[in-house]
């Protein structure tokens, strides 16, 4: 009897074993998809295709994909020994017209040069741009102490799974198929508004050139929707790489719009009238002071950037609680440090597309990097509007529009101080670097909107602030906007 319950367990034991990969153990599965794809002696690689890359959370509205840029040519230059990478592509635009955010219009061609020198110090999400690739992916799980391998069926399909943990304490894994080839590589990454987000890489369609296996078709996806898409055309295996850093740069990167930025110094601030000022520091945000409590115009970019507003805010105008929030749109950048305020104990204000999308999107985990809405396990509390909405204690007046025609944000809202003659705008009218003597070759759609909007609407503006405030902190009067769409002042 002990010896048939042994037995038992010993089979059990042997077919749960078999079931997470038998005798194949992670080095062997890693060597075999090494050779098989002819990765063993690859020291570098350069692939050509052409595509579309999207922006990340610039979408049109909540139910839409990330906005597209046609990538008329994509040239991509590995050195894996080096830990280097250089993207050279030429941009059009890819919304037509332009819907959404993300840099749109791209009039003509735009020609980029993105160098990465990897390092310790390079943020992990970064790292990934690298380990996400199928080499890089076997390098980076060869050298991981932690290694595993399983057998996995996805939509009925088998694929043996190797998986490490990433920095992040997010699995990576590679799904590889029958053939010793790289189908899939997938992780989760932090996300300000989405959470725990998948971040995904796709890949087939693969052929032979010289003597390396390589995908035809590479699609990364983040939140749900592709970020890349691409045909490749040409791999040149073990190039000559010499990829420089490029000129008055660190190496590595430190993140893109939406990051947390280098905000340790005290918020800069302006006072616009009575109990209204302006913080900057960062994307612009305006504090409106009422009588039992204060209104704050935009909560962006990250929670640190969020909090440098809470405190400059709480100097301006003590003893009073932050009661709203006002979200200009849903675009990340203008978006990621909401969850701050909500934690704070703000009320989120917002046009009514927005609210099924927060309430779905803020109840992801967000275990990667713990914010203060999730430490705080605080609920969102909305107020949703659809035209117009006016905030008054009789006194002070603050005045929010739905942008009526906007093609960049579905739900964008812009707010307007009647006594200062100040107009509160996200997007629509980024000044340029200096003011403007002559009107641009080609108007910007978004720029004749925002003024066609201030007709229509009759509003006495005598200056403008952008959330994407000019770099020399100078005052934007009207006038910049009427020169901008070709009006006289």
């Amino acid at each position: 009897m002990v010896r048939k319950i042994a037995l038992t367990l010993l089979s059990a034991a042997l077919a749960a074993w078999c079931a997470a990969g038998g005798n194949h153990d992670a080095k062997t599965v890693l060597g075999n998809v090494s050779r098989a794809m002819g990765a063993d002696n690859l020291k570098s690689i350069q692939y050509s295709g052409s595509g579309a890359d999207f922006s990340l959370g610039q979408a049109m509205n909540p139910t839409s994909a990330w906005p597209r840029f046609t990538d008329k040519t994509y040239t991509r230059t590995i050195d894996f020994d080096k830990q280097a990478s250089e993207l050279q592509r030429v941009r059009v635009q890819g919304e037509n017209p332009p819907r959404g955010g993300g840099g749109q219009p791209l009039v003509g061609e735009q020609n980029q040069n993105q160098v990465v020198i990897f390092n310790d110090n390079t943020p992990w999400v970064q790292r990934l741009d690298l380990i996400l690739l199928p080499w890089g992916f076997l390098r980076a799980a060869s050298a991981a102490p932690d290694t595993t391998v399983k057998s996995e069926k996805v939509n009925g399909k088998k694929f043996t799974v190797v998986s490490f943990m990433g920095q992040n304490k997010a699995p990576v894994s590679a799904f590889i198929d029958d053939q010793n080839m790289i189908e899939r590589v997938e992780t989760k990454i932090d996300n300000a508004v989405l959470g725990d987000t998948p971040y995904e890489g796709i890949y087939s369609g693969y052929r032979d050139f010289n003597g390396v296996k390589f995908p035809t078709s590479i699609v990364q996806k983040q939140g749900g929707y592709p970020v890349l898409e691409l045909t490749v055309t040409d791999v040149r295996p073990n190039v000559e790489a010499n990829i420089q850093p490029p000129q008055g740069r660190g190496r590595g990167g430190a993140g893109g719009p939406g990051g947390p930025g280098n905000q340790t110094a005290e918020a800069p601030t302006e006072k616009l009238g009575e109990g209204v000022y302006l913080i900057l520091g960062g994307y612009a945000a305006v504090a409106v002071e009422f009588n039992n409590y204060i209104a704050v115009v935009e909560g962006p970019q990250s929670e640190q950037r969020a909090l440098a507003i809470i405190q400059a805010t709480k100097k301006l105008i003590p003893n009073k609680p932050i009661r709203y929030v006002v979200n200009t749109h849903n675009h990340f950048d203008h978006a990621s440090g909401l969850r701050t305020f909500v934690a704070e104990g703000a009320t989120v204000i917002t046009h009514q597309i927005n609210k099924p999308y927060y309430e779905k999107v803020w109840a992801n985990p967000h275990t990667l990097v713990p914010d203060k809405m999730a430490q705080a396990k605080a609920k969102p509390k909305f107020e949703t509007m659809t035209e117009n909405k006016l905030l008054t204690d009789g006194n002070q007046v603050l005045e929010l529009y739905h942008v009526q025609g906007s093609t960049h944000n579905d739900g964008m809202i812009m707010a307007y101080l009647p006594k200062e003659k100040v107009l509160i705008e996200a997007d629509e009218f980024n000044p340029p670097a200096q003011v403007a003597t002559a009107p641009p070759a080609n108007i910007n759609p978004y720029n004749a909107n925002l003024a066609a909007n201030i007709d229509r609407l009759k509003l006495d503006v005598d200056r403008i602030i952008p959330i994407h405030y000019p770099n020399d902190s100078r005052k934007v009067a009207k006038s910049e906007l009427n020169m901008a769409i070709g009006k006289a002042n």
